[in-house]
């Protein structure tokens, strides 16, 4: 019988072999790499005595179409009874309505970590010499920074009026045509993220917690990030990990904490991606990174992410790519990216198993060079197959 995940009081998810799992299709190219999705990560969970009773609730697009609202409540409560569930990429409406319907989300339900592992799969196209340096997984801080969305537009009553206060009550002197807006950082969730970073890190035996961060400039915002960071360290963790001031770099065997200003590390990523692990930042910074990363190991054709909170159980998996609207329907577009949230999806519930195989399955397919288009025409000798073959060729690999 299907069941809800549940949390206990202690924080632990309780996960029925049969749990309901909310899933929005996605707009554009959802059509096509959805069910495919699906279809692998049915057989994988068949393989190890597990089901999902997938629930459709609607987002974006096809919400609009049958509601005319972008972002029911209906799918926000079935997120939040629910605790977890999986989406593909949306539609952002253009002149009104919401910023964005991913970053909603994430604010609605307070996800305030975006995790973002990024990895190289064997014989995936590759702009970078070594791309099997790369093994990163970015925590980036989900709610604050710029994505709060504390602006207002140039030439308003709102600017012109804040234009004013700063400059009477702090002497800020800002160009009258300017637009202006709020970067929020703050101790708290600055200090939630970074906990879960490094409570991943020392659940998983990573090496190092890198906190990026552009403090040298920002100081107060993201200086303080950086800060508290190694606070945290002190604080709560002394015993198994360290910051680099406190160990001249060499933290024996605990957790190395460590720090690196935005523009550096996103040089470094490239030319020394070996000396990151873990990665620690804030929300603009992370966006960047994750995007840049992505592109080193094939594209974010084939990136996964999760947005979490670990507090109250509630997270939601997703596709990191764009809707591809000229490409739905066409049974085309490679399906990894939502696959392989769904493959974080299942480890985070405790099916770490059925996870495994779809990522040893996938590694397979991808070794003997059938791919979707994407990969196709950046490979020698490869066989293109449809997005549905390439979900049916894993499928034959478990």
């Amino acid at each position: 019988m299907a069941e809800k995940i549940t949390m206990s009081a202690d924080g632990v998810l309780r996960v029925p072999d049969e749990p309901i799992i909310p899933f929005i299709e996605g707009d554009g190219s959802g059509v096509d790499i959805w069910p495919a999705a699906k279809l692998v990560l049915d057989a994988a969970a068949a393989k190890h005595g597990h089901r999902v009773e997938w629930k459709e609730v609607l987002a974006g697009q096809k919400a609009f179409d049958e509601t005319g609202d972008w972002l029911p409540e209906e799918t926000i409560q079935a997120f939040r009874d629910h605790l977890i569930g999986i989406k593909g990429p949306l539609t952002t409406p253009v002149g009104g309505g919401f910023r964005s319907l991913n970053v909603a989300l994430r604010q609605i339900l307070d996800l305030y970590v975006c995790l973002r592992p990024v990895r190289w799969f064997a014989g995936v196209p590759s702009p970078v010499k070594h791309p099997e340096l790369v093994d990163m997984v970015i925590f980036r801080e989900n709610t604050e920074d710029i994505y709060a969305g504390l602006e207002v537009q140039e030439g308003s009553a709102e600017a012109r009026r804040l234009i004013e206060l700063l400059r009477d009550e702090l002497g800020w002197e800002i160009r009258p045509d300017s637009g202006v807006g709020i970067k929020p950082v703050s101790v708290t969730g600055s200090k939630r993220l970074i906990r879960a970073a490094i409570r991943y890190a020392l659940e998983r035996d990573r090496r190092s917690v890198t906190l990026v961060h552009k403090g040298n400039i920002q100081k107060f915002t993201e200086g303080a990030f950086r800060q508290w960071g190694y606070e945290l360290v002190r604080e709560e963790f002394p015993e198994v990990a360290v910051g680099w001031d406190d160990c001249g770099g060499d933290p024996g065997d605990r957790l190395l904490v460590k720090d690196a200003i935005a523009d550096i590390t996103l040089q470094q990523v490239l030319t020394r991606p070996s000396d990151f692990d873990v990665i620690a930042t804030t929300n603009l910074n992370g966006d960047y990174l994750s995007d840049a990363l992505a592109a080193q190991v094939g594209g974010i054709g084939i990136a996964p992410g999760a947005n979490i909170n670990y507090v109250t159980g509630h997270g939601i998996f997703e596709a990191t790519h764009g809707t591809a609207p000229k490409y739905a329907g066409q049974d085309r577009v490679n399906p990894g990216s939502v696959l392989l949230s769904g493959v974080l999806m299942f480890e985070h519930i405790g099916w770490s198993a059925a996870a495994a195989d779809i990522v040893s399955a996938l590694e397979a397919t991808i070794a003997e060079r059938i791919v979707t288009y994407d990969f196709a025409r950046q490979m020698e000798g490869a066989t293109e197959v449809k997005t549905s073959e390439l979900a049916s060729a894993i499928v034959d690999r478990l």
